[in-house]
């Protein structure tokens, strides 16, 4: 298998006002000795698999078969910040790489915010990314509610009313990626997207998404391109 990583080519020149040096911004950087692989492989080398829609309602559709990235975006009900603190957004990396693990498939980039997430993932041998999102939002929905406990009369309308509200919105939306143009800018999206929000000053310190494993290496919760070169695109079991 061939492997490239990331170059001045995928990533073009440094932007005004951006980094002076940085490999998300126009540098050579190593993705571990494995690396992301060149478009050119995926459509070149990889036998031609039949392209599958899957229609949604109000036209939503997915189109799964054609060995792209997926980029996914999921928010919680209503956008409420269900995942405003750090132990429920440690609990749902975790939950996150479990499933990674159980339907294999390379987790590219991925940031958690306090009222949704985004995934840069490709297809699973197990299943599709349906099949993931359903495990996915199904998991981290029974680790984050809160548990029904006794609590005061005064305060039980409330808890109820907490206790019947689901955790994620019903929709995901997943937008096919299939360039290395746009690659990098769903990247930098993700990556920028708590500094955009004021959570932090600079995206290193916002230990909820792939950044700090492009930019030192850092192996994570969630382990960022496992599994490009052991993953092999053979027909999905359903």
């Amino acid at each position: 298998m061939d492997f490239k990583g990331p170059s001045t080519e995928d990533y073009g020149p440094i932007e005004a006002g951006g980094p002076p040096f940085h490999p998300l911004y126009g540098c050579s950087f190593p993705f571990r000795n494995v690396g992301a692989p060149s478009l050119r492989f995926l459509q070149g080398r990889v036998p031609p698999t039949p392209v599958r829609y899957v229609f949604m309602p109000a036209g939503l559709h997915r189109s799964y078969g054609a060995h792209h990235l997926h980029f996914i975006t999921c928010s919680c009900y209503r956008r409420i910040p269900k995942l405003r603190t750090a132990r429920s957004r440690d609990r749902f990396v975790s939950i996150l790489e479990q499933t990674r693990q159980r339907y294999r498939f390379v987790v590219v980039g991925y940031v958690v915010m306090p009222e949704h997430f985004h995934l840069l993932v490709t297809e699973p041998e197990i299943g599709t990314p349906s099949t993931v999102m359903q495990v996915l939002k199904q998991r981290s929905a029974h680790a984050l509610l809160p548990k029904k406990t006794r609590c005061d009369p005064r305060q039980q309308s409330l808890f109820t009313e907490t206790l019947r509200q689901p955790f994620w919105q019903a929709r995901f939306y997943d937008f096919n990626v299939w360039t290395s143009k746009k690659r990098i800018e769903k990247l930098r999206y993700m990556h920028r997207n708590p500094v955009k929000r004021g959570l932090v000053a600079s995206p290193e310190q916002w230990r909820w998404s792939s950044y700090r494993f492009y930019w030192l290496n850092e192996p994570g919760r969630v382990r960022v391109n496992e599994g490009w070169g052991k993953i092999s695109f053979a027909p999905r079991v359903a």
